[in-house]
């Protein structure tokens, strides 16, 4: 095999052309995909948290570097924000190969998927994010590919039709998922490597908070750095996007200086409070302790209230409220569990909270380490 290894790192894969915008809304969002772009660490080195991860990443590729081949595909699952997009570009950044990006709703026919992997050099990565939402054909395809590098190209209709096998380039697949059990199982046993990601610890947050202060010119405090990692949820997308919030607090309201007050101050405007509660979370405690008082409620009922669509709160809010011990599912709809009574400054019902068995909150990376009430 000829020089996997020799292409230039790309960023994207297909340009998008100018849509229907004007000039300063283009150039707005230009400057936010510069500034996202900025903050991803481009090598394993500068990557912060996912030690263990990062680890066995680093083995995958280095083997591969020395056997002069491309590595195994990989497979990194988590929630979003936690890194996997910068860790498929780390890996073509490590290999020195080139990245081509996609995403699984984007790849709709085995045709367009065919396209794709006909234009890969010899070891480029081709990331695929939410690759669980893939096409049916269009996976079918894939097997194939990530196991003999060909793929069968089907010329015409009916019994005529004939397939055409066309060689590709070795290439190395990244897939992202969030969500892992949607993979079927074909798919995910062709992966030679499978990464999960984790939730940040507030310590990890403020490592990754300190470094994107640095690139952006901030003049962070160590204490207004923890204040904004107790908010992030543990997820270094949050904490990088907080802190862009509150470096304009700090220029506009204050001396530029991002210290405890600042922030606290610039993420109440921002409807932040100290557990990482945005409105919408909010809101949705509200209406389940204020409205149906603490629940047992369906979701579509609870989305109603607050004015959402059902898959909107299920996915969105919930897995956090979740996480906090704030909320509780059960077979008869969402219930709020005691945390979340006090959390809102209500009084607990006589009698406890209908979910008798949760009694108290587990620790949440990103969150307060002290107890919201007495286990």
């Amino acid at each position: 095999m000829s020089a996997p290894f020799d292409r230039p790192l790309l960023a994207e894969s297909d340009a998008v052309g100018p849509g229907p915008f004007d000039a300063v809304s283009a150039q707005a969002g230009d400057e936010e995909r510069v500034v996202e772009s900025a903050l991803r660490p481009h090598s394993l080195a500068d990557f912060i948290g996912q030690p263990k991860v990062a680890r066995q990443l680093d083995l995958v590729l280095e083997g591969a570097k020395r056997r002069g081949r491309p590595p195994d595909h990989v497979l990194l699952s988590g929630p979003p924000g936690l890194g996997k997009t910068s860790l498929a570009l780390i890996i073509g950044s490590e290999l020195g190969t080139a990245v081509k990006i996609t995403s699984g709703p984007a790849i709709e026919r085995s045709g367009d998927l065919a396209a794709m992997l006909s234009n890969l050099g010899p070891g480029d990565v081709l990331f695929i994010d939410e690759i669980h939402r893939i096409a049916r054909p269009a996976e079918e395809l894939l097997y194939m590919a990530m196991e003999d590098f060909r793929v069968d190209v089907v010329v015409g209709k009916g019994p005529g039709a004939t397939a055409i096998p066309l060689e590709i380039n070795p290439f190395t697949l990244v897939g992202a998922t969030t969500r892992a059990g949607l993979l079927t199982g074909p798919l995910r046993d062709r992966f030679g490597f499978v990464g999960q990601m984790e939730f940040y610890e507030p310590a990890e947050l403020q490592l990754v908070l300190a470094r994107s202060a640095a690139l952006l010119g901030v003049e962070l405090t160590e204490a207004g750095s923890a204040e904004i990692a107790g908010r992030s949820r543990g997820t270094p997308r949050i904490a990088n996007r907080l802190l862009r919030r509150v470096r304009d607090y700090a220029e506009v309201k204050a001396d530029g200086r991002v210290t405890r007050q600042v922030a606290e101050a610039a993420l109440a405007l921002y409807d932040v409070d100290h557990l990482g509660l945005d409105r919408l979370d909010r809101a949705v405690l509200e209406a389940l302790v204020m409205r149906f008082g603490g629940g047992p409620v369906g979701v579509a009922t609870l989305a109603v209230a607050v004015g959402e669509e059902p898959h909107t709160v299920e996915e969105v809010c919930e897995p956090f409220l979740v996480r906090a011990g704030l909320l509780a599912r059960t077979p008869r709809g969402r219930v709020a569990t005691e945390a979340a009574w006090r959390h809102l400054g209500q009084p607990v019902p006589r009698g406890g909270i209908p979910l008798g068995s949760v009694t108290a909150v587990p620790q949440v990376p990103g969150t307060s380490a002290e107890p919201l009430f007495d286990a």
